[in-house]
């Protein structure tokens, strides 16, 4: 909110921590909705004192243009409002590659009657201009904006996207963020900035280097066993040695990395995978965009 809502940011009071409400989401409809609407952040702040009541904020986070995001605001603010009988605040993070489609506003009129809803917007490529502030910028998300748009102008050329995600990576440590910013992140930048097999393994390779200078321990001794060895190899020697339950443990883990929490099918299906399965899935794990597309 500080980056790129500032404006909102200073009306809210932060001295009171916000309630999310993500999860009651489901109980009013949202999952059952047409087209598949999932608000994709709701919030409940306060707002300061010469204003001293809480409102939702509704946050959504559209990566693709879409005619119809307008509409799509106005169904989440009034089914919010309508839910909660509270002021609903919406604000679009704009991800697209789109320079120009900035909606702001849904606007509807008919015979007298007017359906209107203007909305906050902020552009991540108005940003792609200035990498240096990016970098500058000791708001951790100005390396996550920064980040992405390194990922969006890399598109297919892997070299370049290798170099991007070093100097991030790199960026990380010299910003002297605390150990559990830096691991927050290092998980980010994994799930953004995905690379080939080759291209990873001289990743890590200057990864580790890097830890041992910061002593930041980003891996585990288990992640290391594998990941010293690639993780194919990893995961293959670990099976081989009867210790199926530590690879298939370090498989999870990287899974929810890179996708978050897994459905409890998921979990039943890995755990009872056979050893060529197992190996398939870890194969296709760097490539994959989506769970679906691994377990294909």
């Amino acid at each position: 909110m500080a980056f790129f809502f500032a404006d909102l940011h200073a009306k809210i009071d932060w001295t009171k921590r916000p309630r999310f409400r993500d999860k009651e989401l489901a109980k009013i409809g949202f999952t059952d909705a047409p087209d598949n609407m999932v608000a994709d952040k709701l919030v409940e702040v306060s707002l300061r004192d010469d204003n001293p009541e809480w409102i939702l904020l509704h946050i959504e986070v559209q990566s693709q243009r879409d005619t119809r995001l307008s509409r799509r605001i106005l169904d989440y603010n009034y089914r919010i409002f309508n839910e909660y009988g509270r002021p609903v605040t919406s604000v679009v993070l704009l991800a697209d590659d789109d320079p120009n489609w900035r909606p702001q506003a849904f606007h509807h009129e008919q015979l007298g009657s007017v359906q209107h809803l203007s909305f906050g917007t902020a552009k991540l490529l108005d940003y792609a201009m200035s990498p240096d502030a990016l970098l500058a910028s000791h708001n951790p998300i100005a390396w996550v904006a920064l980040a992405h748009l390194r990922t969006q102008q890399a598109r297919n050329n892997i070299d370049e996207l290798y170099a991007a995600k070093l100097q991030l990576s790199r960026r990380l440590f010299q910003h002297r963020w605390s150990r559990r910013r830096i691991l927050t992140l290092f998980k980010v930048i994994n799930w953004m900035m995905v690379l080939p097999h080759r291209y990873q393994e001289l990743y890590w390779q200057a990864m580790r280097q890097l830890d041992k200078e910061y002593k930041m321990e980003l891996m585990n001794p288990l992640e290391q066993m594998f990941f010293n060895n690639g993780m194919e190899e990893g995961l293959e020697r670990g099976l081989e040695q009867g210790r199926k339950e530590g690879a298939l443990a370090l498989l999870e883990r990287l899974l929810t990395q890179r996708f978050g929490p897994l459905p409890s099918a998921v979990r039943s299906k890995l755990a009872k995978a056979s050893v060529a399965q197992l190996t398939a899935w870890a194969d296709a794990l760097p490539q994959a965009q989506s769970l679906k597309q691994i377990f294909q």
